[in-house]
């Protein structure tokens, strides 16, 4: 049996391990041992590099989760206070859209009111969307004023893109169905124009529907937009026929 001498680079052999075994005897020998020992020392050293991997790479794992865990978690906070402003807002929102609603049945009441329309939809279902300040409906007691200018190049008959009709109203209707809709029409008659103006407002909200039916032909317009009091309308009319 063979050793590694701890004071010396050489092998020792035997019981007492006191000689040195003759096969292992001169520089090879020492350098034998030399090279033994090395590999001893490497061996101890990777080993110790694997204990120390495997504990980093299980305290990153854990520190991963604890990171993901916190990312969840300040997830949660954000939605949290997200859908608190939201339901917030939602809420004032509402609120709005009911005042908007009393205040455009309380300007038909007055017979004073202004349909300004966004979006403009023609006979054979045409539709475009136009600006709310040249594409209106009006009723001032017993005036109302017609205007669709949907063109943005052309001034038109009106100077605006357009053409614009004035006359006045009769036959005025309002009606309430089990829904809670209103539904309102007014019979204009002037210069340029004979017809019956449909309205119908979901109650809510002071977005409505308007149709423009003419008399005399079928080429019925119809107009999205939102009813305001004409007092607080922001519309320019062009000149009338």
């Amino acid at each position: 049996m063979c050793k590694i001498s701890e004071d010396s680079d050489l092998i020792r052999c035997g019981t007492d391990f006191d000689t040195v075994h003759p096969d292992f005897a001169g520089a090879d020998v020492q350098a034998d041992a030399k090279a033994v020992k090395y590999h001893l020392i490497m061996k101890r050293f990777i080993f110790l590099l694997m204990l120390m991997s495997v504990w980093v790479s299980g305290s990153a794992r854990n520190q991963n989760k604890e990171t993901l865990k916190e990312r969840i978690e300040r997830w949660k906070n954000d939605m949290a206070e997200f859908n608190a402003f939201r339901n917030k807002d939602a809420g004032e929102e509402a609120l709005i859209d009911t005042l908007t609603w009393f205040q455009a049945m309380q300007a038909i009441e007055d017979s004073s009111f202004v349909i300004e329309a966004d979006a403009v939809t023609f006979k054979h279902g045409t539709r475009i969307q136009v600006n709310s300040t040249t594409n209106f409906i009006s009723m001032d007691g017993d005036r109302a004023v017609i205007q669709i200018s949907p063109s943005y190049i052309h001034s038109g008959p009106n100077g605006v893109g357009g053409i614009t009709v004035e006359g006045t109203v009769s036959n005025v209707e309002k009606t309430f169905d089990k829904k809670g809709r209103m539904h309102f029409s007014m019979y204009v008659t002037g210069r340029g124009v004979n017809a019956t103006v449909y309205l119908t407002a979901v109650p809510g909200t002071n977005r409505v529907t308007a149709t423009v039916s003419p008399t005399f032909h079928s080429n019925d317009i119809r107009l999205d937009g939102y009813l305001v009091p004409h007092a607080h309308s922001r519309v320019y009319e062009g000149m009338s026929l």
